[in-house]
């Protein structure tokens, strides 16, 4: 019995010895991330213990709190950042940037909190929050027509400013007011008014944003590779987005919006076939959405379609227009209420009407709700039959329900390259499934989310495949996680060809370019390829011995091998590292002479030019060079290579 004290005892002994140490070394990290912030600061006056939260600190819970929109991810249990930084202006971005790099943390880029599965705020590594809810200055410009919109700026607030300039003007983004910027435009952005005026980020005409080694980069320059890249492709793969400016747009005085519901006992299943072949064809001024929801009806379960509107115009036209394209709707002019666009920005938040428009200035939400969102893209309209099959499967199930977002009209006119955002012309709409529930614990999670991922999974024969695409904005962890390992590229590739479809590609070449090292990830990032650095001219010129640096004429390129991790400890350190070694000697084994004699041509055309070679000769490397392309995928910047052979490289190899 006393053997088993003493074994008691000592055990207690450890643990406090562990958290011991694991709070030292936790302040060990602080103090060292406050020196390097002190130091990095331009204002020295500025106390930078202020806007640095660690978890001794009485407002961190609260800080870390006010921007968590899901509580599935608000519980003791989530992870929670070591220290959340609040940055009052641009030089404690940077400061935070290089500072998180010297001390190998993982950083988080918070601006609203509207991320369906919490990746700018939990990590199962050791990370900190950057959180940019006080970027949220907004510049409008209406003789110009634009505006600079800070980061942490939310939707809300960027329409109430505009509308206080111009009551004749406006912007296409999202309908719920709280969202951040920050995310939604470097994510695309949608709303109600993309038939019309094309996504958020289709109005994105310039941006500041801080890269990896602590620059502040405008779009000149980040260059327009970049900047393609955060209209769209997701931000905070590529650095911390600080503003955006945008185009505003023109509305009219009056707008028309309705809301029309029937069962499907009562002509709802008429009037669901029906919207997808008009909503995605009808006039540009008019977004319809339907939301379909199961509900229960003296007693009998069943289902609800309702659909919503936005007409940029009044109500008479928009009766005359759907009574003959949209019969089976049954639109009335007393189903139609007129208001001012600010207004219909109110009635699509779903605020009651005459609310004064200040309250898009109020930031606070209701977290209490727990959530999960998938999405789809559909190109043919679902039969009727299937529709039917539909309803008995929400019937089924009982909670999650679909909207359905209409495109066509603007989004037909853009290329899908134009953005990272490739959903554009071929797509009759996008799908939301959506379910949301206010019991906690894990079986509950369990229940609804088995319950959403029934339907996506029924759902499969009506959706676009190869990829079965999706919407980067409602983030979905089931189409694939990142560990930012040794397979990182693959994993990516698994989402990111969902999201981005034929754009991920360049994504993963501009994600290399800007961030090597990978410092900027998540779990849904965009990854990196391992980096060829291209030897030849000046370098087999220079003898072996001249410098102690012998890597001169006979090397092709050096091949730089990146990997990061952020767990403490030995054997972290231990399997990280060998993968990188492993990968070396794997790369080196399959490719013992094709990098040789396949790419030395290659080399050629890129840095040698012998006055005899000649367009022909070039061409003639150009083939042969072909092979060695899939190997280095487009590392090479297009700059690297000769002026003559340039349009020959971009037209016969698509770089």
């Amino acid at each position: 019995m006393k053997k088993s004290s003493s074994i008691f005892v000592f055990l207690i002994f450890l643990s406090f010895l562990n958290l011991s140490l694991t709070w030292a070394a936790s302040n060990s990290v602080y103090e060292t991330f406050l020196q390097c912030l002190t130091n990095h600061t331009t204002n020295k006056t500025d106390n930078i213990s202020n806007i640095v939260y660690t978890q001794t600190n009485p407002s961190y819970t609260s800080v870390l709190r006010a921007y968590i929109r899901n509580a599935r991810f608000n519980v003791s249990s989530a992870p929670k950042p070591l220290i959340i930084i609040t940055p009052l202006q641009e030089s404690h971005v940077q400061s935070t940037i290089i500072c998180s790099k010297q001390v190998g943390y993982q950083l988080k880029i918070r601006s609203g909190g509207h991320d369906y599965e919490g990746i700018s705020y939990i990590s199962d590594t050791q990370f900190f929050i950057l959180d940019m809810f006080n970027f949220r200055s907004i510049s409008v410009d209406i003789d110009q027509e634009s505006a600079w919109v800070g980061a942490g700026a939310t939707l809300g607030e960027v329409y109430y400013r505009i509308w206080e300039k111009s009551k004749v003007h406006g912007f296409p983004a999202g309908v719920c007011p709280t969202v951040g910027v920050g995310g939604h435009l470097s994510g695309a952005g949608y709303g109600n008014m993309l038939r019309k005026y094309g996504l958020s980020v289709d109005n994105v005409v310039d941006a500041k944003i801080v890269d990896v080694h602590g620059r502040i980069l405008d779009r000149k320059a980040m260059g327009e590779d970049l900047f393609w890249a955060i209209k769209g492709g997701g931000g905070a793969s590529f650095g911390v987005i600080l503003s955006y400016k945008i185009k505003l747009v023109t509305v009219p005085k009056t707008v028309t919006v309705f809301r029309i519901e029937k069962l499907i006992e009562a002509g709802g299943t008429d009037m669901a076939y029906k919207f997808q072949i008009v909503a995605p064809t009808t006039d540009n001024n008019l977004f319809l959405r339907m939301l379909l929801q199961p509900v229960t009806r003296n007693k009998i379960k069943t289902v609800r379609v309702s659909v919503l509107s936005l007409y940029l115009g009044d109500s008479n036209s928009l009766v005359s227009l759907l009574a003959k394209e949209y019969p089976e709707l049954g639109l009335k002019k007393e189903n139609c209420l007129e208001m001012s666009w600010i207004d219909s920005v109110l009635w699509w938040g779903n605020f009651d009407n005459g609310t004064n428009p200040d309250v898009l200035l109020d930031r606070n939400l209701d977290s209490s709700s727990f959530g999960k969102r998938k999405s789809d893209y559909v190109q043919k309209p679902i039969p009727k039959s299937s529709l039917n099959l539909l309803w008995k499967k929400m019937i089924e199930l009982g909670k999650p329900g679909l909207v359905f977002n209409a495109y066509g009209g603007r989004m037909n006119e853009i290329a899908s390259t134009e953005t990272p955002f490739p959903h554009r012309a071929g797509n009759l709409f996008k799908i939301q499934y959506s379910v949301n529930w206010a019991e906690p614990g894990a079986e509950s999670d369990k229940n609804f989310i088995s319950q959403i991922r029934s339907l996506h999974s029924f759902m499969t024969p009506f959706v676009s495949n190869s990829p079965r695409s999706a919407y980067l904005n409602y983030r979905d962890l089931d189409i694939g996680v990142n560990q930012n390992g040794k397979d990182s590229f693959n994993q990516g590739k698994v989402y990111g060809e969902k999201y981005f479809n034929g754009n991920f590609d360049r994504l993963v070449k501009v994600k290399t370019m800007v961030d090597p090292n990978n410092f900027f990830r998540n779990e849904q990032s965009i990854p990196t390829l391992p980096i060829f650095n291209a030897y030849g001219g000046r370098m087999n010129e220079v003898a072996s011995t001249e410098t102690p640096f012998p890597h001169r004429a006979g090397n092709l390129y050096n091949i730089q091998y990146s990997v990061n991790w952020a767990e403490l400890g030995a054997e972290s350190d231990k399997n990280s590292i060998s993968w990188s070694h492993d990968f070396l000697h794997e790369f080196q084994r399959k490719n013992p002479d094709t990098s040789i004699k396949v790419v030395r041509p290659f080399m050629d055309v890129i840095k040698w030019k012998p006055p005899d070679r000649g367009v022909g000769g070039n061409k003639v490397a150009l083939a042969l060079a072909k092979e060695a392309l899939k190997l280095v995928e487009d590392n090479f910047l297009i700059e690297d290579f000769p002026q003559n052979v340039r349009e020959e490289v971009e037209t016969d190899m698509l770089i």
